[in-house]
């Protein structure tokens, strides 16, 4: 009978952890879309400003399926084939093109072009040039950022409230990340904040329940909607750091971290590019060769 309690008394646990998260999820739908909940004050003697997917997040998994089943639900008069073969063929692209990937519904107009196999727009291509390509994509297809966030968004709430544990699964913390983050929070020597362009509540939900680490909301910095750039945000954590503190940012994209390096008053941040996260081997060369950043493996992490 004890073994019985004991189980008993573990659901009941795990019950309240997901009605928790799934209830936080509910009233943060209306993630704001600029830093407005978000506050830069800090006075730990060192600031850690971490990315998330790619840093703390290996959500790629998640993410693919997410832009996959949003493709399908806007253009179901394009994708008819929803076989097997097709899908795991549009999953495995999408995973290969990750690396440019900065916000979530990007991978929703990359499932359309990796299904469709369209011109100028192979792997290779996409790898070289997004930038570039998915602008005149968004043109052509008549879409806007805002009502793009918004529906790759709901295509997770509608997945987290039918089923939050499988919408867990494929969101996995990188070995050792949570335990550092734990670490670093219940330190005074130190801040940790996040800044991603994932929304708010996800990865609040995700580092809750797969990592046991609560980041406070107002140290989780959320520019999905906005855009606003990231150079925006260290250089207002910067300006409310403690005089003499050290800030050390933490990218897995090279693009973000050289953008970095070009901004006038950022002089002064440590940067990092992971090894882990969603980059390349050329990326990672050019962050070698970059007197600014030092590339970083989990163990030094």
């Amino acid at each position: 009978s004890s073994s019985s309690s004991s189980s008993s008394s573990s659901v009941a646990r795990r019950d309240r952890g997901v009605s928790r998260v799934v209830a936080r999820a509910a009233v943060a739908k209306g993630d704001q879309p600029s830093m407005a909940t978000a506050s830069a004050s800090t006075g730990a003697p060192t600031v850690y400003a971490l990315d998330f997917d790619g840093v703390v997040c290996d959500s790629e998994p998640e993410s693919s399926i997410s832009g996959w089943t949003h493709a399908r639900a806007l253009w179901p008069e394009i994708f008819v084939d929803d076989s097997e073969a097709t899908t795991r063929r549009v999953l495995d692209g999408l995973k290969r093109t990750r690396p440019v990937v900065e916000t979530g519904f990007e991978n929703t107009l990359l499932a359309r072009c990796v299904y469709e196999e369209i011109p100028g727009y192979s792997v290779d291509e996409i790898l070289a040039s997004w930038g570039a390509l998915m602008p005149p994509l968004m043109e052509r297809w008549n879409l806007d950022r805002a009502s793009m966030v918004s529906g790759y968004g709901a295509i997770r709430d509608d997945w987290m409230e039918a089923d939050l544990a499988g919408w867990l699964a494929p969101n996995l913390i990188y070995p050792g990340i949570g335990e550092a983050c734990n670490v670093a929070e219940a330190s005074s020597a130190c801040d940790v904040f996040i800044v991603t362009t994932k929304q708010a509540r996800f990865a609040a939900a995700i580092m809750e329940e797969k990592a046991n680490l609560v980041v406070p909301e107002t140290r989780l910095f959320s520019q999905c909607v906005s855009g606003i750039p990231k150079t925006a945000v260290l250089r207002e954590l910067g300006d409310a750091a403690a005089e003499g503190a050290r800030k050390v940012f933490v990218e897995d994209k090279m693009s973000t971290l050289e953008k970095v390096c070009a901004t006038e008053g950022l002089e002064d941040w440590e940067l990092f590019l992971v090894d882990w996260g969603y980059n390349t081997p050329e990326e990672r060369a050019r962050a070698e060769a970059n007197p600014r950043i030092t590339v970083w493996g989990l163990e030094d992490f």
